[in-house]
């Protein structure tokens, strides 16, 4: 039984972390379906600042059990802070406030829906936000959330226009998407990941599997067919009441991609069911593949809804693909200035990384291509360590920080930055090591040119690396750019 009321408005809830990513897009899912929200986090900034500022909903910097109104009936906490040590989710638990970790309450939500979970070890916010963008054309009641402030949703997480359908993007850390509740299931890859929690890529699929055994009698798995993982996962499902649907170069069907065409700054390809060209502007052939799995869930939802995919609203599904151009912290661009274009990217998964940059190597081959790494967890790093190595390939130039830990595992690191240039350096031929991030300033500023393409990538906090760069070329060149506008 869900602890959430079928009607949301006026419902009081209060979020502990709510500037995490997950967390800043529940809460403005739930204020946009009439909740009435509010919370706390720290004094740090981040994009989602903005975000929960633009939809008014108010929260404190600082955490006080003094900070939950009086009238608060559920209490939704980020996974990053304990139950039984947190002041405010003690204060919780004293009032007698019913309290859920983010995945609990995604789970809850999505049991109120008819819900589809997009997953993968990566992807799945891209994919979450290109299947948003398509059914923003389309006439489905439905509600969308991703893990990012995506383009197409006007810069917030979430996408509201319907309360029949729901798609958010789901994580396999620590098994969290087990709580949502799946009438279709979207798996994007299977690789290892997340070695803090588990022991390696047999662990990760055992998780996998456990999720799509979640599906329901007439449930649908779109899965990745171009994956050895996720073809492995279709495989290994036996029950005849399930729709198993591949999409990729190697599917069978109409979701098979039978031909893509890169030029710079466009990329086109073509399914084989349907006689049309699609279009995107995001670079690189694994966002292709990340869209011809949000073109196959909305085939399935119009299919639901009685609604044939005909020519006219193929065209509506070409459109939402054609407008989208990202979201936070996936190749996103921060600027240009002085003739250097600034971007910034998420991915730090050895997999992630290649693919995004051999994408952009595609999208802008005449740019000298200089990326800034800082990888995320000492466990990631030890166990992935070899494929760090040799995932820059389609880089001029890395340059390396120290690693990010995480507070959640036991791992102290030790000479582990030391071993990560070492190994980078060997198959790597300009490689570069600033311990602290700020410490790369007056090197970047010297060395960066007219016509490169800088980005940071990861998921620690050297996206501000970025920012100020961009920040001083702009001040550098504001001459120069003042005569170009």
């Amino acid at each position: 039984m869900t602890p959430f009321p079928r009607d949301f408005r006026d419902f009081p809830v209060y979020f502990v972390g709510i500037k995490g990513t997950g967390m800043a897009a529940l809460a403005e899912l739930l204020y946009r379906h009439g909740a009435k929200v509010n919370g706390s986090d720290t004094t740090e900034k981040f994009y989602t600042d903005e975000i929960l500022s633009r939809w008014g909903i108010p929260y404190i910097e600082g955490f006080d059990p003094s900070n939950i109104p009086p009238d608060t009936q559920m209490v939704i906490h980020s996974s990053a802070y304990h139950r039984k040590k947190h002041p405010e989710l003690i204060e919780a638990d004293k009032r007698n406030i019913p309290v859920l970790e983010y995945s609990e309450a995604l789970g809850a939500i999505s049991g109120m829906f008819s819900s589809c979970g997009i997953t993968g070890v990566h992807g799945k916010t891209t994919t979450t936000a290109l299947a948003g963008s398509i059914l923003k054309e389309l006439p489905l009641p439905v509600s969308v959330l991703a893990g990012s402030g995506i383009s197409t949703f006007d810069g917030n997480c979430t996408l509201v226009r319907g309360e029949k359908y729901f798609v958010a993007e789901t994580c396999e850390y620590r098994r969290h998407f087990l709580r949502f509740h799946p009438d279709r299931i979207i798996v994007t890859n299977i690789e290892a990941d997340h070695l803090d929690y588990f022991s390696g890529y047999n662990d990760v699929f055992s998780a996998f599997l456990e999720y799509t055994a979640l599906l329901p009698p007439g449930g649908e798995l779109i899965y990745c067919a171009d994956d050895p993982g996720a073809s492995s996962l279709a495989r290994e499902i036996t029950r005849d009441d399930l729709t198993l649907i591949p999409y990729g170069r190697d599917a069978p069907g109409e979701f098979r991609i039978s031909s893509i065409e890169m030029i710079p700054g466009k990329i086109s390809f073509t399914l084989s069911g349907w006689d049309m060209e699609f279009r995107l502007r995001v670079p690189g052939e694994h966002n292709v593949l990340n869209a011809t799995a949000a073109i196959a869930l909305a085939v399935i939802l119009l299919r639901k809804e009685g609604l044939d995919p005909d020519r006219t609203l193929m065209e509506k599904i070409r459109k939402g693909l054609a407008q989208f151009s990202g979201g936070n912290r996936r190749s996103e661009i921060i600027g240009e200035t002085g003739g250097v274009l600034f971007m910034d990217d998420y991915g730090h998964h050895p997999t992630e990384i290649s693919k995004t940059l051999s994408g952009l190597r595609d999208f802008f081959p005449d740019r000298r291509l200089v990326v800034d790494f800082m990888s995320h967890t000492y466990s990631r790093t030890r166990g992935l360590m070899e494929e760090f190595s040799k995932s820059f390939k389609a880089a001029d130039e890395v340059i390396l920080h120290h690693i990010y830990p995480s507070a959640r595992e036991e791992d102290d690191g030790a000479g582990l930055d030391e071993e990560l240039f070492e190994k980078v350096s060997f198959h790597h031929p300009k490689v570069s090591y600033f311990h602290e991030i700020m410490d790369a300033v007056p090197y970047l500023e010297e060395n960066l040119k007219n016509g490169d393409l800088f980005i940071t990538m990861g998921a620690g906090d050297n996206w501000t690396l970025g920012k100020k760069l961009y920040e001083s070329f702009k001040e550098r060149f504001k001459d120069k750019n003042r005569k170009m506008e």
